[in-house]
């Protein structure tokens, strides 16, 4: 057959390949669209362009704070409906006894091709049913670890809700008058014990890193122990931790497939994020289980409205490109989502000084 032949025929075929499988895309998104209502409760972005420099306004951070805000309970149920069509909160908070045994093989999530086994004590810890399970609480606050708490005196007031959830064991004790001292539930990226505990390289690290899980006292300790490769001995040091010192916590470690069902409901909301931060996985989430749910600590830009430097994180020196291309995270479109959602009354985002009325609690007993 004549090179010229076969490279026209090549092209023919490659063609038709190519038309198929854009009509079966198209056929797809139809199918979608006739299954699956669209919420997108909130326009809630117009444009999948990068967010370069994008520090608000003093005026809009002024709307975010406004005294004005009022619930909206009618399209938090309708977010909390949508949200259920993708995952149950509840169920896929963790992982439970019985789904996986002691030296099951499970692929990690961010990296299919690597694979960890189910150790003993990591089993041991598995919860036997939800820890959310029939929970259910009128206000509750997620607490982000932007510098922006920083001599915001939120602490009371953050701990006025029923419930609180906190990122990646963030230190309370030397700053409760701005973050405050109450904690239901705790994420722990295994990361944390490297970078915050030293990896426990000496007595004095492992004593830190104890005192720390022993001021959760009875709260909720969430690790991500099968999403990326690297972690598995930090989990591991921690889970003997909490075993060997009787360390009142309840564990949970989520499901295999929360983060890419997080990631396909805002994806359908045209929200086109990389991977969602920890503090949208829990605001996805706590919409199960809180019928009101107030934000702090979330802003991901260096200064503030005033052009105040804010540091990355309000307990460390840690620096971040937020509009990073190699960043895993898009927290500027995240923050604009969750702007959008503050101003239609779906959740109330806080990102200045709080009412100082109340007082900060003594730190609690151990």
């Amino acid at each position: 057959m004549p090179l010229g032949f076969r490279t026209l025929l090549f092209g023919f075929v490659t063609l038709a390949a190519v038309v198929l499988i854009i009509d079966d895309i198209a056929q797809v998104e139809e199918e979608a669209a006739e299954t699956e209502p669209q919420l997108n409760p909130t326009a809630l972005t117009k444009s999948n362009k990068a967010v370069n420099h994008l520090v608000p306004s003093f005026s809009n951070a002024a709307k975010i704070q406004s005294s004005n805000w009022t619930f909206n309970k009618t399209l938090s149920m309708l977010i909390r409906k949508s949200i259920l069509r993708f995952l149950d909160p509840e169920r896929d908070i963790s992982i439970l006894k019985g789904t996986l045994k002691p030296g099951d093989i499970v692929h990690y999530v961010f990296d299919r091709h690597s694979t960890t086994n189910v150790s003993e004590t990591l089993y041991h810890f598995l919860p036997t049913v939800s820890p959310m399970k029939n929970q259910h609480h009128r206000r509750c606050a997620i607490v982000g670890n932007s510098g922006i708490l920083l001599n915001s005196s939120c602490g009371p007031e953050i701990d006025s809700h029923d419930f609180v959830i906190r990122c990646n064991l963030a230190p309370v004790e030397d700053y409760y008058k701005d973050v405050g001292w109450r904690t239901n539930l705790v994420t722990m990226n295994p990361s944390v014990v490297q970078r915050a505990f030293r990896d426990l390289a000496s007595e004095e690290w492992r004593a830190r890193f104890l005192r720390r899980l022993q001021s959760l006292s009875g709260s909720v300790l969430w690790i991500p122990a099968f999403m990326a490769k690297g972690g598995e001995e930090r989990v591991e040091w921690t889970l003997r931790l909490i075993l060997l010192h009787t360390v009142d916590v309840r564990t949970a470690f989520p499901s295999l497939r929360l983060l890419h069902a997080v990631r396909g409901y805002w994806l359908t909301n045209n929200v086109h994020i990389k991977r969602p931060t920890t503090g949208l996985l829990m605001y996805t989430m706590a919409t199960r289980f809180c019928e009101e749910i107030h934000l702090y600590g979330f802003w991901p830009f260096p200064s503030d409205p005033h052009g105040r430097p804010v540091k990355y994180h309000y307990y460390d020196t840690l620096k971040y490109e937020y509009t990073s291309s190699s960043s895993p995270h898009t927290m500027p479109l995240e923050f604009r989502t969750l702007s959008s959602l503050h101003r239609q009354g779906a959740l109330q985002l806080h990102t200045g000084p709080c009412d100082t009325g109340r007082q900060p609690q003594d730190q609690p007993h151990e």
